[in-house]
């Protein structure tokens, strides 16, 4: 039994030094060194070369090494492969970092003083209580849900919306497309944390950002998939949005010049919001394994027709 490892070479040392650790039945292969195929049952993978999946007659599953999925093309997966996205404490605790971060670096009109003091302004602005503030988190998985536990302590008033009921105590819920209007409405600071899917690709454009009030602060740590980024130019431009903390875009790195780089209402980082740990994350994919090979439910299991 062996188990293939197509990511960061240099975190793959890691992961393989961990299996003789903690598994050492389990035959640890870093690509490109892939061995006989037929042997290879499980697959971690970032991305998948197009000819891998048709060499790996005998795969089982196929471990996403991040918290999405979006990077796979699901059609050409063949239908006995389970799909498993990485629930990493790592992950989660890197993204509520960086999440009550940006909140709080809106909340407290920190581009607006990075600006002034490039200029050579003194310039104080009115402090918000937070307990004014209004902060909305759209998607409510794991990752949205710690975001909001990590922020309620502050006193903000807390907005989460999800395509299905998910009831968090001290957090106003919104479910559903026709209950969106209502929530963006009430989004002083807004935070993306959605899966990328075709419904929701492009979901932050120019009619879903004028919902938002007038002034409202912006946080993308979903993906790049999500924003239109020139309906968020010209948002950011009237005044629509007052500025947006943004930690992917839709090509990653963008191309030199891109406006993201220079625009003075815009805090880019390169997609470093939360990144896996090889410590916790492959205690959670070995866990998976033995749960997978007694026939437990597998945590993070991806329903195909829903796709995240």
């Amino acid at each position: 039994m062996s188990l293939l490892y197509k990511a960061d070479r240099d975190r793959g040392r890691e992961w393989r030094a961990l299996f003789a650790e903690l598994a050492p039945d389990i035959e640890f292969r870093l690509w490109p060194e892939i061995g006989p195929p037929d042997d290879v049952r499980y697959l971690a993978a970032w991305q998948i070369p197009p000819d891998l999946l048709a060499s790996l007659t005998k795969l089982e599953v196929l471990f996403s090494t991040g918290a999405g999925v979006d990077q796979f093309d699901l059609a050409s997966l063949p239908p006995q492969v389970k799909l498993v996205r990485l629930i990493d404490p790592g992950i989660i605790a890197g993204m509520v970092e960086y999440v009550v971060w940006a909140a709080l670096t809106l909340h407290r009109d920190m581009p607006d003083y990075l600006l002034a003091q490039r200029e050579g302004r003194w310039a104080p602005l009115p402090l918000v209580p937070a307990q004014r503030r209004r902060i909305g988190v759209m998607g409510l998985g794991e990752l949205g849900r710690a975001a909001l536990a990590a922020l309620r302590p502050f006193g903000f008033q807390l907005a989460g919306w999800n395509r299905s009921p998910r009831p968090i105590e001290g957090v106003r819920g919104f479910v559903g497309q026709a209950e969106l209007p209502a929530f963006l409405g009430e989004c002083d600071i807004f935070v993306c944390l959605l899966p990328l899917t075709a419904e929701t690709r492009g979901i932050l454009c120019r009619e879903t950002l004028a919902l938002l009030p007038k002034g409202a602060g912006l946080v993308n740590t979903g993906r790049g998939g999500h924003l239109v980024e020139a309906d968020l130019l010209a948002a950011l431009d009237s005044g629509q949005i007052s500025a947006a903390v943004l930690d992917v875009a839709a090509e990653e790195p963008p191309a030199e010049g891109h406006p993201f780089y220079s625009h003075p209402k815009i805090l880019l980082t390169p997609h470093i919001a939360a990144m896996t740990h090889a410590e916790t994350a492959v205690r959670v994919v070995l866990d998976n394994i033995r749960r997978h090979e007694s026939g437990a439910p597998m945590h993070g299991l991806v329903p195909r027709e829903r796709g995240y």
